[in-house]
């Protein structure tokens, strides 16, 4: 069913005091619910709702809420769920009326919530953010022409991978759905592979490296003995290989690669198969396991700061160039104004996508650089620090959601948290100014509002 309203709006609570009574109304998180239209989100989520079918959802504002609160802080979804029920702000910001004393979603409910509108419609979070950055004097739509576009990784939750890690991960599993479908193992190797993976791990560091390498030789000599067994055990039963097909689809993939694969088919995580190793060239990460995002943001100061406007996963570690087209189409679609510059690094060479109205501007590029365009290019680092900002306080340095529609979603979370964090310091400075012109006015007699003495 649609979502329902929320719960205290259909309640008297004659004897409870209003949210808007006891907070303060110069907070920024209630002057930044004020600049949001709450409506765009259920003008655009109400088609995937059912009528007359199940128990009425969830308040989509409650739920669109929570997810910006969570990636403008950096929170995990139990965090978000916590301070849901600690702050009286938080639950003002979510569309309550009165305070709440109870949860009224379990955690799991954004999990199937950011599976039901999916990363497509999960730009509609994105554009708010900037039209409401507009209603707020932040930025404006002239920034929109001119953007800088760039790519970074986006690491998953995932260990570094190593051969032991792999193998013995792989044996635990087995292990694991085994007993729990009532399969009776030969042996199921959880004992010795334990030691085995601690074993070479120890003599790895001590450079042992032969010692090392012959006990990742017995984990995979088990985990294949282990596949073997299941495949046999299971051969007559359609339920149980469907159940196993997809895990023993794994473990063949990892049985058989080497150290030395490489591209698309190496596998570096069983529970995220789609993880691929990237190569960044820098001193502390030389290689980053994740997803290539592409990220674009206003390329001239504006006043409320870097804006993001367009965020991308791109899946398969494409070249660089390859993905610009795509994201400049994203960020005319988001904001609605067509881009006429764009900034780019020395890793767009070849790209081919300019256009008539539209020009592509490398660094160090040398023909048809005028002042204002020399300006510019160098504002092209400015995305180097929107970046890092947005991998050290938001969820792009770390994806914890799952599969590539995760990473997609993820991504264009983060982007509006960012631009959310943006519009909130925005607010702080402007009351602050206002505050401050004030108290001047009211010390200076010669701007009119000092009092005058009756006589």
């Amino acid at each position: 069913m649609p979502p329902k309203l929320n719960a205290s709006q259909d309640d008297l609570e004659l004897f409870r005091s209003r949210l808007e009574n006891i907070i303060d109304q110069r907070h920024p998180l209630v002057r930044l619910a004020r600049l949001i239209d709450w409506r765009v989100f259920e003008e655009r989520f109400g088609s995937l709702y059912a009528e007359a079918a199940g128990r009425p959802a969830l308040p989509t504002r409650l739920m669109v809420a929570l997810h910006l609160l969570k990636h403008m802080d950096g929170l995990s979804d139990e965090a978000i769920c916590t301070r849901y029920l600690d702050s009286p702000y938080v639950q003002a910001f979510c569309g309550e009326t009165h305070f709440q004393h109870t949860l009224p979603l379990d955690r799991s409910s954004m999990t199937r919530w950011r599976k039901r509108i999916g990363a497509e419609r999960m730009e509609a979070l994105l554009a708010e953010t900037l039209a409401a950055a507009e209603r707020g004097g932040a930025v404006a739509e002239k920034h929109y022409e001119r953007v800088t576009i760039d790519t970074t990784v986006q690491p998953k939750a995932v260990t570094h991978p190593t051969d032991s890690k792999l193998l013995h991960s792989g044996i635990e599993t087995l292990a694991r759905m085994a007993r729990k479908h009532g399969i009776t193992l030969r042996q199921s190797y959880r004992r010795v592979a334990r030691y085995a993976r601690q074993e070479a791990a120890r003599l790895h560091h001590g450079g042992k490296r032969r010692e090392a390498e012959a006990r990742v030789r017995k984990l995979r000599t088990w985990l294949g003995r282990l596949a073997r067994d299941i495949t046999r055990k299971i051969a007559g039963n359609a339920e149980a290989k469907a159940t196993f097909a997809e895990t023993l689809g794994l473990i063949n993939r990892l049985l058989r690669q080497r150290r030395s694969d490489r591209g698309a088919d190496k596998l570096y995580s069983l529970h995220a198969p789609e993880v691929e190793c990237i190569g960044k060239g820098k001193a502390r990460t030389r290689f980053e396991f994740g997803v290539k995002v592409s990220i674009a943001t206003i390329n001239a100061a504006a006043p409320g700061g870097q804006f993001v406007l367009g965020m991308q996963s791109r899946p398969g570690n494409p070249y660089d160039g390859h993905t610009l087209a795509g994201q400049i189409e994203q960020v005319e679609r988001i904001t609605g104004v067509a881009v006429a510059r764009a900034y780019v690094d020395r890793g767009y060479r070849g790209h081919g996508v300019e256009a008539e109205g539209r020009r592509i501007f490398i660094s160090r590029q040398k023909r048809g650089i005028t002042p204002t365009i020399r300006r510019e290019l160098r504002r092209r680092a400015a995305i180097e620090p929107v970046i890092g900002h947005m991998k050290t306080n938001g969820h792009l340095g770390r994806n914890f959601l799952l599969g590539v529609d995760g990473d997609a979603i993820n991504a264009i979370l983060a982007g509006a948290g960012h631009n959310l964090r943006l519009l909130r310091r925005w607010l702080i400075r402007l009351l602050c100014a206002i505050v401050a012109w004030l108290s001047a006015a009211n010390r200076s007699p010669s701007l009119g509002f000092a009092h005058r003495k009756i006589s």
